[in-house]
């Protein structure tokens, strides 16, 4: 009897020191900070692997019988892979969606299409050795984007992040964009289903108003990145498991249209301003109306000192094809978030 109870306190030992040590894995793999780019399909520039920690890979799709995934410029994806070999610790996920990627709202409202999707998301996590998925349907409930949408595709998008989970594994991420008012998705719901939220915290305004100011101000858009961390906040989102997305370009309106950062012209005609309660830069004319609002690497600094303050996971940016030559951006971002964690 003794040596049964002995027998029973062993075992009991062991799974609660096991399930600590995972809870305590699982805390430190959130507790590590985040860099996060999105790289294109479209673009032939080779990231730094030295400057990020996560890459999103866009785009892939729901494919055209809404029951698996299309992935844009296969070639490359493989080259982005093929980066893990000089930072083995690069995280590298497949994003599906993107502005006017469809095909989501019918899959999703469909359980067999659904689970077939999900177990595709599966294969081609291990067809390329890819670390995860991220999902940025934009957006659920909304045609904006010029895709088909339905008042149930916020109970199907928590399914569809279940069936994911479940097909991909505790073991690989999953991820999301969202918009930065955090609607559309019930993130209460998906909460035990995902790894981290990037925030897309730009393109929140045109010109004469800024797309991605930090702080309210006059020059500010609908919405600021502050105002879009409270957002998910308020949605349920604890602040460790949020990731605030900057923008590598400028927007434009009426007067100049948008434009890579690498490719802003700083020449004599426009002059470049900042405002201190924004904490952004901007060009104006010689009129002195804004013409493109864009963050440099003065704001950016800014903004991971922002990052580090509120306590989030980290930093992502759209996209890394937009940084100048020497990047400067993409220095700025990875130096200002991981000062901490060396």
């Amino acid at each position: 009897m003794k040596r049964h109870l002995l027998l029973v306190l062993l075992t009991g030992c062991f799974y609660f020191f096991q399930s600590c040590g995972n809870a305590s894995q699982q805390a430190n793999a959130l507790s590590q900070k985040v860099v996060l780019a999105y790289v294109t399909s479209w673009s032939d520039v080779m990231p730094n692997p030295e400057l990020v920690t996560h890459i999103n890979y866009a785009f892939g799709h729901v494919n055209n019988t809404f029951n698996g995934v299309r992935i844009d410029n296969e070639g490359r994806l493989k080259q982005i892979v093929a980066l893990k070999a000089q930072r083995p610790d690069l995280k590298v996920l497949l994003s599906i969606g993107g502005w006017e990627s469809g095909r989501f709202s019918e899959m999703a409202a469909d359980e067999n299409n659904r689970l077939s999707f999900a177990k595709d998301c599966q294969r081609v996590v291990k067809e390329f050795g890819l670390d995860g998925i991220d999902i940025d349907w934009e957006y659920p409930t909304s045609s904006a984007a010029n895709i088909s949408s339905s008042p149930e595709d916020t109970d199907n998008y928590t399914l569809m992040m279940r069936d994911i989970r479940q097909a991909i594994g505790k073991d690989k991420l999953l991820t999301l964009a969202s918009v930065g008012n955090a609607q559309y998705i019930n993130f209460r719901a998906i909460l035990n289903y995902i790894d981290f939220v990037n925030i897309m915290a730009y393109d929140m305004a045109n010109a004469p108003k800024h797309h991605s100011a930090l702080y309210r101000a006059s020059i500010a858009g609908w919405l600021t990145s502050d105002e879009a961390l409270k957002a998910h906040l308020n949605s349920g989102i604890p602040v460790e498991r949020l990731v605030l997305g900057m923008p590598f370009y400028g927007r434009g309106g009426k007067l100049m249209s948008n434009r890579d950062f690498r490719d802003i012209d700083f020449s004599g005609e426009y002059t470049e301003q900042w405002n201190d309660t924004a904490k952004v830069p901007y060009l104006i004319n010689k009129e002195g109306t804004m013409v493109l609002g864009y963050d440099n690497p003065r704001s950016l600094a800014i903004k991971c000192e922002y990052i580090l303050e509120k306590g989030l996971l980290g930093a992502m940016y759209w996209e890394y094809s937009g940084d100048n030559d020497n990047a400067d951006l993409a220095r700025t971002v990875y130096e200002g978030i991981m000062k901490t964690s060396k």
